[in-house]
């Protein structure tokens, strides 16, 4: 039988491992599995060697703390996966988890193949790793068609298989009308899914809303979560004194939910490209401790943190870090944006022109899976 290891190393990856791997499973049934991931792996019945809880820390002061932590997993990761042999790595984003791992491994297994997926972003910092990933990685698999001249300079065989997070995965409909006022309109809230950044952002994102409930009561907020921080915002929301709330974790719901939307509030990551999936217009936000700031913003080679504004190397989607960061300013914005409909319908517009030069017809995941497949 052949046999597949995953190595994810944070939320995200896990999620986008896991529409990869569903297709594979509907083609290939044998397969065996094992990880390093999170809840949407073992839905698809891959058990993780470990919490993916214990590997993922944010910003460069947490990573130095804890970096005892890391290599002892990083080495626990490397024994298991030797162990198991496997045919192919399928490592997936968070590269200085992920590939370190792969790397360690083919020094001791060049048997197995090890397929990245979610390369690097060298286009925003530390452009010269790549020379280094020719020696370790067999098959890059892009995001965004931009990034091919990074690898094809070095003669690394990829190949640009789009994102997942802009495939339409919207399964039956539920019926919502317990869950939302038919009268209210909803904006939907993205806190992150790290303990890290919801400590930092809830509080502010209450706040927020205070602001928007002193100004009109048309509006629900519900609260975007996982599984396993839904409990966390629950009970932090409670003890407020909101009341026109819901917290969400149900991945069908959520999506459903944010078709609904007339405008969302996230933190800055890859959920912004589902949310621009959906058609909603929104903001970003985020907010580190200043040490990681300063380092970071010395590092990166880019004037902005959302992929959209990126791309057009101008602000579509409107960014608030830091300072900029506080319940007043997001009001602000908000409020601005909501209250004139013609700059909501020109972000839109440029959201749309900007996917459709990312987005391939076909599904993302199924070429995923697909190469994968030939790999076996």
């Amino acid at each position: 039988m052949k046999k597949i290891f995953i190595v994810t190393g944070e939320p995200s990856g896990d999620k986008l491992a896991s529409t990869v791997i569903s297709k594979l499973k509907q083609v290939n049934s044998e397969v065996k599995y094992s990880c390093v991931g999170g809840h949407h792996l073992e839905s698809l019945g891959i058990k993780s060697i470990y919490n993916l809880n214990e590997i993922t820390y944010i910003g460069f002061t947490s990573v130095l703390l804890n970096i005892f932590k890391i290599r002892n997993r990083i080495n626990k990761t490397v024994e298991e996966v030797i162990k198991f042999n496997p045919d192919i790595l399928f490592s997936v984003d968070s590269p200085d988890f992920t590939l370190r791992v792969a790397e360690r491994v083919k020094k001791i297994n060049n048997n197995s193949k090890t397929i990245h997926y979610v390369a690097p972003q060298v286009w925003i910092w530390r452009e010269n790793r790549v020379k280094k990933f020719k020696k370790f990685v067999d098959h890059m698999l892009l995001l965004f068609n931009f990034e091919k001249k990074y690898f094809d300079k070095e003669d690394i065989l990829n190949t640009f298989v789009g994102h997942p997070l802009l495939e339409d995965n919207m399964k039956s409909k539920i019926d919502l009308s317990s869950l939302i006022d038919k009268d209210k309109k909803i904006i939907s809230i993205f806190p992150g899914s790290r303990d890290s950044e919801i400590n930092v952002l809830l509080p502010i994102l209450s706040d927020f809303i205070i602001l928007m409930n002193e100004k009109s009561d048309n509006y629900f907020f519900i609260f975007h979560a996982t599984d396993k921080n839904k409990e966390t915002l629950v009970n932090f929301l409670k003890n407020s004194s909101l009341k026109n709330f819901q917290v969400i974790s149900d991945e069908n719901i959520k999506t459903q939910i944010l078709s609904k939307s007339v405008f969302a509030v996230a933190k800055s990551g890859t959920i912004s490209l589902e949310i621009c999936n959906a058609s909603v217009p929104s903001i970003i936000i985020y907010k580190i401790n200043m040490i990681n700031y300063l380092i970071m913003k010395s590092l990166v080679k880019v004037k902005f943190a959302n992929i959209i504004n990126i791309i057009n190397k101008k602000e579509i989607i409107p960014e608030l870090l830091q300072n900029e960061c506080n319940a007043k300013e997001i009001y602000n914005s908000v409020n601005y944006l909501l209250s004139h409909p013609n700059l909501l319908k020109t972000q839109l517009n440029e959201i749309d022109k900007t996917l459709k030069n990312i987005k391939l017809e076909t599904s993302s995941s199924q070429k995923v899976a697909t190469i994968l497949s030939e790999y076996l």
